[in-house]
């Protein structure tokens, strides 16, 4: 399958899906962040499991709306501390796109963030209930002993993309979700399309 509409660059698909159906219209640009604290030495991501809002009961980087005036990086940094208490520095890692049959009009252009410096410790707040987790596919780490990444726990899309975030391998991707099922925002993926970059 090719790059779908609202998907631009040089990106190989690595996994993609719904061909029986067609892609919902890409309507104005609602930009928005999100941020994974990754500890390469420790071999842990830290997320966080939402609390309230899109995404209640599932486990996520940190991030939220860009406001009027700031940068997607700024936003990023501020979500980041508003969220989990991190002070970071944020560095572009991805891009997705989602559209929802439910809202029509305006679809998410989600950047992706991947932050390795940072100060403070994690801190639950009235959203989100940071935890750190396991970047090591074969057992927990024996410093922390986090568990492993809750892929079951986490958005449909984030199994196709997150490990290419942890491997520092640029990555886009665009999800159009149906309204059929209970879900955060809209229930579950009806077409797919991620790539890395080549």
């Amino acid at each position: 399958m090719s790059a779908p509409p609202g998907i631009s660059g040089q990106y190989v698909n690595i996994n993609s899906g719904g061909d029986e159906v067609a892609w919902l219209p890409v309507a104005k640009a609602k930009h928005f962040t999100n941020a994974f604290v990754v500890d390469e030495k420790g071999q842990r991501i830290l997320l966080g499991y939402k609390k309230r809002g899109i995404g209640q009961d599932l486990w996520n980087g940190f991030g939220g709306k860009v406001e009027e005036g700031e940068t997607v990086t700024q936003a990023a940094a501020r979500e980041l501390k508003e969220e989990c208490g991190i002070e970071g520095r944020p560095v572009p890692c991805g891009f997705l796109l989602f559209t929802t049959a439910q809202n029509t009009s305006f679809s998410f252009f989600i950047h992706i963030f991947r932050v390795e410096e940072w100060t403070g410790e994690p801190v639950e707040t009235d959203e989100m209930r940071p935890k750190w987790f396991s970047t090591n596919p074969d057992q927990t780490t024996s410093e922390s002993d986090s568990p492993s990444i809750p892929y079951d726990g986490m958005w449909a899309d984030d199994i196709y993309w997150l490990p290419k975030l942890l491997a520092k391998i640029p990555f886009q991707g665009r999800a159009d979700f149906s309204v059929e099922e209970n879900g955060p925002s809209g229930g579950a993926m009806v077409k797919w399309w991620f790539g890395e970059q080549v």
